[in-house]
């Protein structure tokens, strides 16, 4: 993953979930105060390809429309002055194993605490805690405030 960020890099994931989105408002008011940058990185990946047998998936993932689709989205979270300064990345993945490569070198890594997985009333979801223990920067798990 490219790492040239002037400055001290936030690095975080972004899934479209409302825990997300709040991870996202919390890295660029932390980038803010050290001066730092923002990399937004979203991740997609095919469970199949992971050995869960689940239906047919369609292959074609139009990697530029998902993130033109992922700009539109950032910018409707933290406005449009913050989604310009931001760095996005959209990396076929495992999440977990994706947030922890990105975040190599990184001033910190912040996550929501649960994201679009299937056990919503789970306390942490599967992706932050596996990089809360496996990160190596210090890592901000961040709540949502809905429900």
């Amino acid at each position: 993953m490219d790492t040239d960020a002037p400055g001290p890099r936030v690095v975080v994931g972004v899934d479209g979930s409302q825990s997300s989105y709040e991870a996202l408002r919390w890295a660029v008011r932390h980038a803010g105060l050290i001066g730092g940058t923002v990399e937004a990185v979203a991740v997609w990946e095919l469970p199949g390809l992971y050995g869960w047998s689940g239906p047919a998936v369609d292959m074609d993932v139009d990697e530029d429309e998902t993130r033109r689709k992922m700009n539109e989205e950032l910018t409707e979270v933290v406005g449009a002055d913050a989604a310009a300064s931001l760095l996005t990345r959209v990396v076929h993945g495992n999440p977990a194993d994706v947030l922890l490569r990105a975040a190599e070198g990184a001033e910190i890594l912040v996550v929501g605490s649960r994201g679009r997985g299937g056990f919503t009333r789970a306390l942490l979801g599967s992706v932050s805690q596996h990089v809360s223990q496996h990160a190596s920067c210090p890592v901000v798990i961040v709540r949502s405030h809905e429900g």
